[in-house]
């Protein structure tokens, strides 16, 4: 049954709150008749701070419907204040460190910010520098150590090679680099001679006529570079270059960037 009345929703966090967002989200989406009004509370460092949270839950729950409140506070302090909401709660930190806790033997640190702060130094620098060679390396623009790319996208224009490229360097540290596809390569069926000694690192990307269309009409309507005809020839073009120098490809147009990501990752066999 589907429901209309917006639900309120609440993510708390410690820390950034992206773990709660994330988390809570993936329940949300197996509940697709239901309608979400989502509210973000980071930060949530001291016990004043959590008992003014917890007011305006208690607020919202005495108005209306129900909250539903994802917490991933780690701070036992916080956690006990941030139960005794009138919301639902669903602890989605201290519902499972207590089971891991008794798996691996050992205690669990309690530390907040060690998911998304700068916990492994080694780590956070590796992504940086893969962010700074995506960005290096976006649209054709370096050809400078492209030997050093573990992926390398290719694709017509608005494909989707931009995002798909930053996601891979900002939350897997991959150094990626992406390619447009133009008129000169689908005349001679050929990948651009810069990627060449590289075809093996290469991923292509399509998506539907329409949909691209649609996304280049936005950037500029009326032209030839956004009609329908010309974004259909781009497209098969693109798809029989790929099958001719047999690079995988995917086709991004009813598939969300992280989706993108994890099929590249699995398919180009890339460790991260």
């Amino acid at each position: 049954m589907t429901n209309d009345a917006l639900r309120p929703v609440y993510f708390l966090s410690d820390s950034t709150g992206i773990t709660a967002e994330t988390l809570g989200n993936t329940l949300l989406t197996q509940f697709p008749g239901n309608n979400f009004d989502r509210i973000t509370i980071p930060f949530i460092t001291t016990v004043h701070q959590a008992r003014s949270v917890v007011g305006i839950i208690d607020d919202v729950a005495a108005a209306g419907p129900v909250p539903i409140v994802f917490s991933t506070a780690v701070s036992s302090d916080i956690r006990s204040i941030l139960s005794e909401c009138q919301g639902i709660m669903v602890d989605l930190i201290g519902t499972h460190v207590g089971q891991l806790e008794q798996a691996l033997g050992s205690p669990a640190s309690w530390e907040p910010g060690r998911a998304h702060g700068l916990g492994n130094a080694v780590r956070y620098q590796s992504r940086m520098a893969a962010v700074e060679y995506a960005m290096e390396h976006d649209d054709g623009q370096s050809l400078r150590a492209l030997e050093k790319a573990q992926v390398i996208l290719v694709a017509p224009s608005r494909c989707g090679k931009t995002p798909t490229t930053m996601y891979l360097a900002l939350q897997h540290g991959i150094f990626a680099a992406n390619f447009p596809l133009v008129d000169e390569d689908f005349e001679r069926e050929g990948l651009p001679r810069s990627l060449k000694p590289f075809v093996s690192k290469c991923f292509g990307l399509t998506t539907n006529p329409l949909r691209l269309s649609q996304v280049r009409t936005e950037r500029r309507r009326g032209s030839p570079y956004a009609s329908l005809r010309q974004c259909g020839f781009e497209l098969r073009s693109a798809e029989r270059l790929y099958e001719s120098h047999g690079i995988p490809y995917l086709n991004s147009a009813s598939v969300s960037v992280e989706e993108m990501a994890a099929t590249i990752l699995q398919r180009m066999n890339l460790k991260h």
